[in-house]
């Protein structure tokens, strides 16, 4: 298979290509090249979204599959007419569903409406980036002859970008009483990136044509954070085991009452997500994933890996609330 990835330097789209390419796929790379390079035996097409032709992409064709990651409408569609005859698998998100609030699948969420005129708005723009999703969506479902659309939910695994999953092995490495959010019952949901790179292949190599979530199964809070401190457990003495782990569960009131944000950032707990508001989020049936080929691998495995790469790599991300910010709000919570 001729294989179009456009990106692979960075998280997701690297491993895409990186399977392609170990499965023995004759990959391009269509990208700039400034975040880094591609994978090995991949060739680089240096390529510049915001400025180059997309009709200069087909001389490196034909391809017989296209994978693309991009939330602005104004670089699909065009890449969409250039490339319209290979098989187009396009990642989407969970964000373009209307109601976070709402669990269910493809079949049965709507979603929000389309925001085809990014000229005012950015990707990175929350409010508007499940909106641009939809646009593109659509613009691959209009205009590709066959297509795949993945919706995955949050990522995880060695090069994540954001930080968020690595919050978790690197703390729960460390000895001390860990604050965790929220109810242990409450449910949290989460992909390998490189699960997902993998099923994206597959969904090009068969030319798989339907929507799909793409995300693993729902787990409780409580058994998440067990299995990873299991997995990261320290071997030396006096520092963390996972038969030390001392987790206090802090009400989600209380959180939002000290400030602490959702999700993301310097002030977050990550991946916490306010339960019922954000039930939609973390309660995707994926059981058609799952029968088309989608594999999830132990959640140790990807924190395990998540922290040997935080240590290979010292200028890796980490976001959440700092040691001292924890020791703050559970001394808080006590005192409650």
């Amino acid at each position: 298979m001729r294989l179009l990835v456009f990106g692979g330097t960075v998280f997701l789209s690297r491993a895409v290509a990186v399977e392609a390419v170990r499965r023995g796929h004759e990959v391009t790379c269509a990208c700039r090249g400034t975040s880094g390079s591609v994978p090995d035996s991949a060739q680089h097409l240096v390529f510049d979204r915001e400025s180059d032709d997309p009709a200069a992409v087909t001389v490196q064709g034909p391809f017989d599959a296209v994978v693309d990651v991009a939330r602005l409408p104004s670089w699909v569609g065009p890449a969409v007419a250039a490339l319209a005859h290979a098989h187009w698998v396009f990642v989407s998100t969970i964000s373009v569903y209307a109601d976070p609030a709402a669990p269910g699948n493809t079949q049965t969420l709507h979603t929000l409406e389309p925001l085809p005129d990014d000229s005012e708005a950015s990707g990175s723009d929350p409010e508007a980036y499940g909106r641009l999703k939809v646009a593109c969506e659509r613009l691959v479902s209009a205009g590709s002859a066959s297509h795949t659309v993945i919706r995955p939910g949050l990522i995880i695994g060695p090069g994540d970008p954001s930080g968020r999953f690595s919050y978790w092995p690197a703390r729960l490495a460390q000895p001390g009483p860990v604050l965790a959010p929220g109810n242990p019952h409450d449910p949290v949901q989460v992909i390998d990136v490189r699960d997902l790179a993998a099923w994206i292949v597959t969904c090009a190599e068969e030319r798989t044509q339907v929507v799909f979530d793409g995300t693993g199964p729902q787990q409780r809070w409580a058994d998440f954070l067990t299995q990873i401190a299991a997995a990261v457990a320290a071997p030396n003495p006096g520092e963390s085991d996972a038969g030390s782990l001392e987790l206090m569960w802090v009400d989600q009131d209380f959180l939002i009452a000290q400030g602490v944000d959702p999700w993301s950032g310097p002030t977050a707990v990550p991946l916490w997500l306010p339960q019922p508001d954000f039930a939609g989020f973390v309660g995707h049936d994926v059981t058609d994933a799952l029968a088309a080929g989608l594999r999830i691998r132990p959640l140790g495995e990807s924190a395990r890996d998540t922290l040997r790469w935080l240590h290979a790599e010292p200028r890796a991300p980490i976001s959440g609330i700092s040691r001292e910010r924890e020791a703050e709000l559970l001394a808080a919570w006590r005192g409650a």
